[in-house]
């Protein structure tokens, strides 16, 4: 039997993504969220989630653009600094050490050591409560060789990206393959 456990902002998995904006006066910044996901297949966009009181909100507003960093396991202190502190308060890639690059595409910085990055054009944003939903068009992907597999894909197990608990705040790592998308369910038949 199922127990209600109330309203709540939670789903399995939950992303640690690392948002790349730069603020009015250039300067780089970088933010951890959890809301976020694919919004579209095409034209290719992904939405984040962030609240008015953020500085990468403020960023994305003024700009119209952000990257979306996908760490991996190695880089778990360092996405999880990147949601505590705020960049109104300091440079968080001088304090992380991570370095900064220039997206060629759109005016966003992006995180040169984590393996995947989407370059994105703000697109939408709607207010929501309180967050506000951003839809960016996914601009183009630029991916670590050494984390694409034969057909020039992401390979997730060489990626290593970080998942999030929210309501039990944990991080974790990708787990075993369970089967192959679109084949294992024929098996029903």
């Amino acid at each position: 039997m199922k127990r209600s456990i109330g309203a709540k902002p939670f789903v399995y998995p939950a992303p640690a993504w690392v948002i790349g904006t730069y603020d009015a006066f250039g300067t780089p910044n970088a933010a951890t969220i959890a809301w976020g996901g694919i919004s579209c297949s095409s034209p290719p966009c992904v939405s984040i989630s962030l609240r008015k009181a953020t500085y990468s909100y403020t960023n994305i507003m003024e700009k119209e653009a952000f990257t979306v960093n996908i760490p991996s396991e190695e880089y778990v202190k360092h996405t999880d600094y990147c949601g505590m502190a705020s960049g109104k308060d300091e440079n968080k890639f001088e304090t992380t050490g991570l370095t900064p690059v220039k997206s060629d595409l759109v005016y966003a910085p992006y995180i040169q050591e984590f393996p995947i990055v989407l370059e994105c054009k703000l697109v939408h944003s709607f207010e929501i409560g309180l967050h506000t939903q951003f839809i960016g068009e996914i601009m183009d992907i630029r991916a670590e060789e050494s984390v694409l597999d034969e057909r020039g894909v992401p390979d997730i197990e060489k990626v290593r990206p970080i998942i999030f608990g929210p309501e039990i705040r944990n991080y974790y790592g990708v787990g075993k393959v369970l089967g192959k998308a679109f084949s294992i369910g024929k098996e029903i038949k």
